[in-house]
């Protein structure tokens, strides 16, 4: 695990894919915040490709998007989503691997 987190936070380049649909109050949220978890987290390491599926529908079927808005980390491996306007950060930095899962203690 702890040489899994290690090659992560040496990845040189994190590629994010957000899928929206127009400018919804939802997909607004979500790209204000995966820009500031990024800029936080990630500084100067990734890129995000906003798509709108009203303009490229067809560009959907190729990611499995299934709700909107829906996030994709492309890169590094493995892929990864999270559905949702992305607000509990926590989540989001689970979710995308950026920080390791909490460990409980019970003590």
């Amino acid at each position: 695990m702890y040489t899994q987190t290690k090659q992560m936070e040496n990845a040189q380049r994190w590629e994010l894919r957000l899928y929206v649909a127009g400018q919804t109050p939802k997909s607004i949220l979500a790209f204000k915040n995966i820009t500031r978890y990024c800029k936080e987290h990630l500084e100067g390491k990734y890129s995000i490709e906003v798509i709108d599926l009203l303009k490229n529908p067809q560009l959907a079927e190729g990611d499995q998007i299934i709700a909107i808005p829906t996030l994709i980390r492309k890169v590094p491996e493995p892929i990864r989503k999270i559905i949702g306007d992305l607000s509990d950060e926590e989540k989001v930095l689970v979710g995308l691997n950026i920080r390791p899962i909490p460990v409980k203690n019970n003590l």
